[in-house]
């Protein structure tokens, strides 16, 4: 099971450069092939993203589209994940946003953190981008 980090859903939404990458690992979770988590706090960091670029139409769907993905589930970080996770950013340089991924990902003690973030490598939940899952 794979922590799927805000920037691979994000790739998709922006339409950036490795989108089609990420559409075909998010493939993989929509058909249940692979699982994975994606934790509450992501959801709404694109939220709050995706509002400040004016595309709520597009928000929308993308919300919608989360209840299709059968092998992706929610997870919902507590106060004690939140507090683990400034512990994690002190000791590992994270910033909050990386440190609730980080704190989330050893919980629900996935198998790795799929995300294009460099800063999570070294730790002990590795990274793995979607090229290197599908």
């Amino acid at each position: 099971m794979y922590l799927v980090d805000t920037n691979i859903f994000l790739e998709v939404l922006l339409s950036e450069d490795r989108k089609d990458e990420c559409k075909r690992f998010l493939r993989l979770l929509k058909d249940d092939s692979k699982s994975g988590i994606v934790t509450d706090f992501t959801i709404h960091s694109i939220i709050v993203i995706m509002d400040q670029f004016s595309k709520l139409k597009e928000l929308k769907t993308f919300l919608l589209s989360l209840l299709a993905y059968r092998g992706l589930h929610v997870y919902f970080t507590t106060i004690g994940d939140e507090v683990r996770a400034v512990e994690f950013a002190v000791e590992q340089n994270l910033d909050m946003d990386d440190a609730i991924q980080y704190s989330a990902a050893l919980k629900a003690e996935a198998e790795a953190i799929v995300s294009f973030d460099k800063h999570f490598d070294g730790l002990k939940v590795p990274r793995l981008e979607p090229v290197d899952i599908i």
